[in-house]
């Protein structure tokens, strides 16, 4: 077993420095030697074996087991060594990819029932656990970093702003905002520019959250959140807006998702899709995220998602690339969980705390090192609804500015 782990690994990992010690005690170096040198070990034969017979899977099985541990370094240091290498993908792992993606309309489509389901087993924890590592408005999406050195809950202001920016939104305007997650968006687009939004979810957790969150800003009036599925939602809207949801509609459902917005958009309506894609062609959702993390999920191409918005009779007016944004994103939520890593212990157990930690890992190292980046697709129904220069954004976040800073609450001296 030894020998055969050792071909195999040395054969995959040719860039960084990772040495193994196998179960029974013999160690191995991988890569070129470069960068930070990582250790490991494997506690366990049998967890050799499942490494060698589906590596994207077991990794994270044995990882959060505690038959893999990191000794020198951190999983996430091992993990930027493991996903930065030449081939994508371990040779001996292509059939088990090649199976996914044959089946992965099946694991993709996701009825109304199922879509439900698969976002209760996520989003539907116990609330405390993202009050670990999220930012205080609870943006469980990709941060906007203007500059490197920007706190999370700047970044995540800044990213309502460049999104609400782009809808372009006026007074009054009638908003739905699908997958509203706990409110912050919703809540935002209310105060800063004086709209009407619907916001719906299908966690009964985060519904709760968001109607609370509105109570207590005396904005029940004009934000308001629904335990609906995007599908059953009648219209009409002047602006529509998806924050991280996409990635839960699957491939096969498309087609009704921009078809349904199409007719809820009014005709000088715009649209702003936000969501995590794939800077390369179609794929296969990675197996571990899909068996633990997020069941039903898929990361689009863009090739997979624009043939939608035309059948849709929708027009692109823009798409921009954000790159390393979620990277940034993801590192700061794995730092916060990491600082409040044993409070993750008492919610759950530490089995949980280590799955946890391998997820944001892995997530920020698909975008640090792999071909993961972020969308943001703005959408019309016919020519001349936007600007024809992107000039208007910087103007439109600049009056974002200005009415955050008329929204934000007096500074209160302790005690008083």
């Amino acid at each position: 077993m030894d020998r055969l782990l050792r071909y195999f690994l040395q054969q995959f990992i040719r860039r960084g420095a990772i040495t193994f010690t196998t179960a029974d005690g013999e160690k191995f170096t991988c890569g070129d030697g470069t960068g930070p040198h990582v250790f490991v070990r494997f506690r366990t034969a049998d967890a050799e074996r499942r490494v060698l017979s589906n590596p994207e899977l077991a990794l994270g099985e044995i990882y959060t087991e505690g038959s893999f541990i990191v000794e020198n370094g951190s999983i996430a240091d091992a993990l930027a060594i493991l996903m930065d290498q030449p081939q994508v993908l371990p040779s001996w792992a292509k059939p088990h990819w090649w199976l996914r993606y044959l089946v992965r309309h099946v694991r993709q489509f996701n009825l109304r029932s199922r879509s439900k389901n698969n976002v209760a087993r996520h989003y539907d924890l116990d609330g405390r656990l993202y009050s670990l590592f999220l930012d205080s408005d609870k943006q469980y999406s990709c941060a906007y970093f203007e500059h490197p050195d920007m706190t999370l809950d700047d970044a995540q202001l800044a990213k309502k702003r460049h999104v609400t920016a782009k809808l372009l939104v006026r007074p009054n305007d009638r908003v739905l905002d699908i997958g509203s997650g706990w409110g912050g968006l919703g809540l935002y687009l209310a105060q800063t520019t004086g709209a009407n939004v619907t916001g719906v979810t299908l966690s009964t957790e985060q519904l709760e959250v968001s109607n609370a969150r509105a109570a207590e800003k005396d904005l029940g009036q004009s934000a308001k959140f629904l335990l609906e599925d995007y599908r059953d939602i009648p219209g009409p809207f002047e602006r529509i807006v998806s924050v991280g949801m996409f990635e839960h509609v699957g491939v096969d459902f498309y087609d009704t998702y921009f078809k349904h917005c199409a007719e809820l958009l009014t005709d000088d309506g715009v649209m702003l899709l936000h969501s995590i894609g794939r800077s390369e062609g179609p794929d296969a959702t990675n197996p571990w995220i899909a068996k633990y993390i997020f069941p039903g999920g898929y990361i689009p191409a863009l090739s997979e998602v624009l043939p939608s918005i035309e059948r849709a009779g929708l027009l692109v007016c823009d798409i921009e690339i954000l790159r390393l944004h979620y990277a940034e994103t993801l590192k700061a939520w794995r730092e916060r969980f990491m600082a409040r890593r044993e409070e993750a212990v008492q919610l759950y157990d530490e089995r949980f705390a280590r799955m946890w930690e391998f997820y944001l890992a892995c997530s920020e190292m698909s975008f640090r090192k792999q071909n993961l980046m972020n969308i943001q697709v703005q959408l019309t129904k016919r020519q001349g609804v936007v600007p024809m220069t992107r000039d208007y954004i910087t103007h439109e976040e600049a009056k974002l500015r200005r009415a955050e800073l008329g929204k934000r609450p007096r500074l209160q001296i302790a005690g008083e």
